[in-house]
C-alpha cells in the first residue's frame, strides 16, 4: 500500500529532526508545543469519563505523577497502565494527545486507566524511567480497590518508547514475581536498541520518526554500548519469552521499527505465548493518533479498543 497523502503531505512539514540536546527542559517544552498544536489539528476530543484524578507517587530518589481515569458506570473495572511514547525524553501524562488516548481506553474499553509520568531521559537514564513504571504497576495493584479496578484484570500498554517500557514492565513482573499482567499492547515498539534491520535502511528518512532521532533516543537513555544489549533495555534480546502475558503488537508500514515490532511478536510465538500482530497498512510511526483527518487511525484505535476489552 503506498503511503497516504495526508502523511505525506504532514511528514514534509514537521521540523528536522535535532542532533544534540543542550537544554533538556526547554526541548521537552518545544516538543510538547508542538504536539500539542497537531494534536489539536488532526486529533479528535478525547470522549467523557466518570473521573481524573492526580496522584503524586513517591520513588527512589523523586516522585512522579499519575492520572487515573475512571469511567462511568459501575465498578470495579479492569485496569490499564498506559505508558506515552517521546523517545524516552520527552512526552507527559499532561499533554494533550496522551490525555485523548487515556479517555479512549476508559470510556471505549470499559477500563481505570492509569497514566505514568516516568522520569526522562538524560538526566534519568535507564533503568529509572522502567523502575517508575514498575513502581506504578505496583501501586495500581495495592490501590485498586481506592481506584475501582481490579487488581486480578491488569493490562499494560504503550507506543513506541512506551510499548519499549511496557514490553520491560511485563517481563519484570515475570521475572520478580510482580503483578500479574494479563495483556501487554505494544503499538509501534522498539524492541531492540542494539539491533539493525531492513525497516531501519528503509524508512531511517522521511518518515516521521528518523534515524537521527533514534540515535539520540538510544543515547540519552542507554548509558553504555553494552547497555543496550540488556533485555529490560532491549526486550528482543531476552533469552527467556516463556511465560509473559497475551500480547497484541501493531507495527507500521512505513516506520523505521516495524521489523523489531514483528520479530518481537515471532519470539513471543516462538515460545508458546499467545500474540496477534497487526500491519497498519500506509501508517507511519504515530500516524495512529490523526484520528480526526485518518479514517486508517480511527480504524486503529478501534482494534485497540477491540483487544482491550477482550
Amino acid at each position: 500500500m503506498t503511503l497516504d497523502p495526508v502523511l505525506g503531505s504532514l511528514v514534509k512539514q514537521l521540523p528536522e529532526p535535532a542532533t544534540e540536546i543542550e537544554d533538556p527542559e526547554r526541548y521537552r517544552m518545544e516538543k510538547r508545543k508542538l504536539f500539542d498544536q497537531l494534536s489539536a489539528r488532526f486529533m479528535e476530543t478525547g470522549p467523557p469519563v466518570a473521573e481524573v484524578r492526580l496522584v503524586r507517587l513517591p520513588v527512589a530518589d523523586g516522585e512522579i505523577a499519575l492520572r487515573v481515569y475512571r469511567p462511568a458506570g459501575p465498578g470495579p473495572r479492569p485496569i490499564h497502565l498506559y505508558l506515552h511514547g517521546g523517545a524516552w525524553i520527552s512526552g507527559s501524562v499532561f499533554e494533550r494527545s496522551t490525555e485523548v488516548c487515556c479517555r479512549e481506553r476508559a470510556a471505549g474499553a470499559g477500563q481505570v486507566v492509569v497514566a505514568v509520568n516516568y522520569r526522562k531521559a538524560p538526566e534519568n537514564r535507564f533503568p529509572t524511567g522502567l523502575e517508575d513504571c514498575y513502581a506504578a504497576l505496583v501501586w495500581a495493584a495495592e490501590h485498586a480497590a481506592d481506584i475501582g479496578g481490579r487488581a486480578d484484570s491488569i493490562s499494560v500498554g504503550g507506543v513506541s518508547a512506551g510499548a519499549n517500557l511496557a514490553a520491560a514492565v511485563s517481563a519484570k513482573a515475570r521475572d520478580e514475581g510482580g503483578p500479574r499482567i494479563r495483556l501487554q499492547i505494544l503499538e509501534v515498539p522498539a524492541t531492540d536498541l542494539a539491533g539493525y534491520f531492513e525497516s531501519h535502511r528503509l524508512f531511517g528518512e522521511g518518515f516521521a520518526l528518523s534515524s537521527t532521532t533514534m540515535s539520540l533516543a538510544k543515547s540519552a537513555y542507554v548509558a553504555s554500548l553494552e547497555q543496550r544489549s540488556h533485555p529490560l533495555a532491549s526486550p528482543l534480546r531476552a533469552t527467556d519469552f516463556s511465560g509473559l502475558p497475551r500480547t497484541h503488537v501493531m507495527t507500521a508500514e512505513y516506520d523505521i521499527l516495524r521489523d523489531e515490532g514483528l520479530a518481537y511478536a515471532e519470539r513471543l510465538s516462538e515460545a508458546g505465548v499467545e500474540v496477534s500482530h497487526t500491519l497498519g497498512r500506509g501508517h507511519v510511526h504515530m500516524s495512529m493518533m490523526l484520528t480526526a483527518v485518518l479514517p486508517a487511525a480511527r480504524q486503529w484505535r478501534a482494534e485497540v479498543l477491540d483487544v482491550l476489552s477482550r
